[in-house]
């Protein structure tokens, strides 16, 4: 009998280079997700007078873009690179277009939170004059930092898509959606825990939604591709962000008059964005290791595309 067809490469090497990135960039993800997420809740507080959800929000989203910076930064090797990538602005680099949303929602996150010192400035003089001028400023920075928290929770799972990372690469329709959800919900985890409340828990149920059913995607919809999302360590890591999104959501519905059981649900939504982040980075680079996600694939595609009978496994 034939034996099982072992994919191999010429000198045992990947057929794609495997990413360089570490998992500083795992955490990158998640913390600009979180800082996005973050604005979005801010920007619901203001727009509802809720002064807690606004001061969480806007506090939470300037930690966790500086925790970006600094490990987007510190993968980068040398600050002066991420300078010289603002020389120019590329619309078909997702990188290009990533560090200029971040630049521009980190001016933003900034002044909304420096507005928040207002309160504590003297009445008169120079300081009285910031105290007038600062809200309705950071006011508008809020509102501006929220739209552009889409395209920062979203433009890495843009940049992961746009590699040649098979596993990346295959489930681009998906998954900028669950990054998004994934941002939303880790955003509605600050609300649970600083401040418990409708708002919180709508948000908190929309991004657990649009997670989960993206991430189904991710998991099962491609095929071979989805397989190393399934099996392994990201295999793993997934399953156990997924059991921890959905006990976060269902601990927003059932303790709405327990402000334990609400911060333990947030507790619960911010680890299950961290897995996920994990969980997607690892499986890409797993994909990238193992030929036969690069070479079942596009035998496919060529079978197909010449009206041939598909073969393989």
């Amino acid at each position: 009998m034939v034996p099982k067809a072992d994919f191999q490469s010429y000198y045992g090497r990947p057929i794609v280079r495997p990413p360089v990135w570490t998992h500083d960039i795992a955490i990158y993800l998640f913390t600009g997700g979180l800082a996005a997420g973050s604005a979005l809740l801010a920007a619901g507080g203001q727009a509802t007078g809720d002064p807690v959800l606004r001061v969480a929000g806007r506090t939470t989203a300037l930690g966790a873009l500086g925790a970006s910076t600094f490990f987007l930064i510190k993968d980068l090797g040398r600050p002066d690179r991420f300078h010289h990538m603002l020389r120019v602005a590329k619309p078909t680099s997702p990188m290009s277009m990533g560090t200029w949303l971040l630049s521009l929602f980190g001016g933003a996150a900034g002044v909304a939170a420096v507005a928040e010192v207002a309160p504590f400035l003297p009445a008169h003089g120079v300081l009285g004059l910031a105290r007038k001028v600062l809200p309705p400023v950071g006011a508008a920075a809020g509102y501006g930092a929220a739209v552009l928290a889409p395209g920062l929770a979203t433009y890495t799972a843009v940049l992961f898509a746009d590699t040649a990372v098979p596993s990346w690469n295959a489930v681009y329709p998906d998954l900028p959606f669950m990054f998004a959800g994934s941002a939303l919900a880790s955003g509605a985890a600050v609300g649970l825990i600083a401040a418990p409340g409708r708002p919180a828990r709508r948000m908190a149920l929309a991004g657990a939604a649009v997670e989960l059913v993206a991430g189904h995607r991710v998991e099962h919809g491609y095929g071979l591709l989805s397989e190393p999302y399934t099996t392994g360590r990201p295999g793993k890591l997934l399953k156990a962000a997924r059991l921890l999104t959905v006990a976060g959501a269902v601990g927003a519905v059932v303790g709405r008059r327990s402000r334990v059981v609400s911060a333990l649900a947030g507790v619960s939504l911010l680890a299950g964005s961290v897995l996920t982040r994990f969980g997607v980075f690892e499986g890409g680079v797993e994909s990238a290791k193992d030929p036969r996600y690069t070479v079942v694939p596009q035998r496919e595609g060529l079978n197909k595309a010449g009206g041939k009978k598909v073969s393989g496994s």
